[in-house]
């Protein structure tokens, strides 16, 4: 069962190692579980997720391997598939040790002796530099693995109790195509940050201090600037129209992105760029900021994101009077033109499925407007536009 739970979860796309895989085992050895199925579950979950978006996925493989199941069993049982025992000696042995498996008859020698092992051994073991799961020098178990195996289950009644915690999945807003959730957003997000320490020095520097003290022969205390995200993004969401029933959506990006970016600046427009946009849409019509003042007033190293569906006709953005509000004396396309010579790190997220896109002509020329540099509006798509501008 346990090797089954091994392939299921790099079947669901979850990187899991075999290192890893011995890591658990010899953390099992270690009797960390408890053999209680709870236990187990974030014990393996701890040893083998590495990115807290494939949570939901390991809930799912996990739930489906160990439904029912209670406790773990004190007889514990298992097997070792013979490859995986060959390739893991060939990644972690050093040349000594394989020139010493060779001396001792190769590794059909080595295999016996396993096989040997395996019979010798009738309880659990920890520590020693003989038995499997030493997590030592033994190419039988450097990686932990004890080879009574563990068997996770008992026959009989099951009343299913266990399966409580993976069956919430609680993460399940953490995969990579789900779009909701400011949380997970701002875990996306994270990714364009960049610290630097700038302004005055209003924090103690311990290190500096010691440094300073320990030159000077008297206390010298070192003060530095903070350290701060120093990116600089620009905001515009297109507003009204096709985008109310992301509304939502938009609003969980916006509160993410304030709360990751210190230096942020936003603005709507109305599924187009045009010569003006505003920041009161209750006021769009006698507030309006030119379009022309955002680009000479912000600097060309801000990162631009653009949030809209790009859902229109296609005059809108191709004609001068495309606009369906007002006349427009430049097509839009000439605007987004200028914005993203000005801009080179310029992002369009989507919050259409990214399969729709080819039945919709707007969007290609957006698409094409924008150098193919648009996302969907997921962690994942999210993701993807951050890697991009950081370059």
């Amino acid at each position: 069962m346990f090797t089954k739970f091994f392939h299921e979860l790099k079947s669901a796309g979850i990187p899991v190692s075999l290192r890893e895989y011995l890591t658990l085992m010899e953390a099992l050895e270690a009797d960390l579980a408890n053999r209680k199925v709870e236990d187990f579950y974030f014990l393996s979950r701890s040893a083998l997720v590495k990115d807290e978006r494939n949570l939901d996925k390991f809930d799912r493989v996990f739930g489906h391997v160990f439904k029912g199941v209670e406790t773990l069993k004190e007889g514990i049982e298992a097997e070792i598939p013979e490859d995986w025992l060959k390739l893991l000696t060939q990644k972690y042995l050093t040349e000594e040790e394989k020139r010493q498996i060779e001396s001792l008859g190769g590794w059909d020698k080595l295999m016996e002796t396993l096989k040997k092992r395996l019979e010798e051994q009738k309880k659990r073991h920890q520590g020693g530099d003989k038995w499997i799961g030493t997590g030592g020098a033994s190419p039988f178990g450097s990686g932990g693995y004890n080879p009574e195996g563990v068997r996770i289950g008992k026959e009989g009644q099951r009343q299913g109790r266990a399966v409580k915690v993976w069956e919430k999945r609680e993460y399940r807003n953490l995969d990579d195509q789900i779009e909701l959730g400011t949380r997970n957003i701002k875990v996306a997000l994270r990714r364009l940050r960049r610290f630097a320490r700038k302004g005055a020095p209003d924090e103690f520097d311990l290190d500096g201090t010691i440094d300073a003290t320990a030159r000077a022969g008297y206390l010298d205390i070192k003060m530095r600037p903070e350290r701060r995200n120093t990116i600089k993004v620009l905001l515009f969401f297109d507003a009204g129209g096709s985008m109310d029933p992301y509304i939502r959506l938009c609003e969980e990006l916006f509160s993410a992105a304030r709360s990751e970016f210190k230096h942020m600046e936003y603005f709507y427009f109305h599924n187009c760029l045009y010569d003006f946009v505003w920041k009161d849409n209750k006021r769009r019509w006698t507030d309006k900021t030119p379009t022309w003042n955002v680009l000479h007033k912000f600097a060309h190293d801000y990162k631009v994101i653009f949030v809209g569906d790009a859902s229109m006709s296609p005059y809108e953005i191709t004609v001068p009077g495309g606009s369906v509000e007002y006349y427009n004396e430049e097509a839009g396309a000439i605007w987004m033109d200028r914005l993203t010579r000005i801009y080179e790190s310029a992002v369009w997220l989507n919050p259409i499925p990214e399969r729709q896109w080819g039945y919709s002509g707007s969007i290609q020329i957006m698409r094409e407007l924008m150098s193919d540099r648009m996302y969907p509006l997921t962690l994942s798509g999210i993701d993807k536009a951050m890697a991009q501008l950081r370059r």
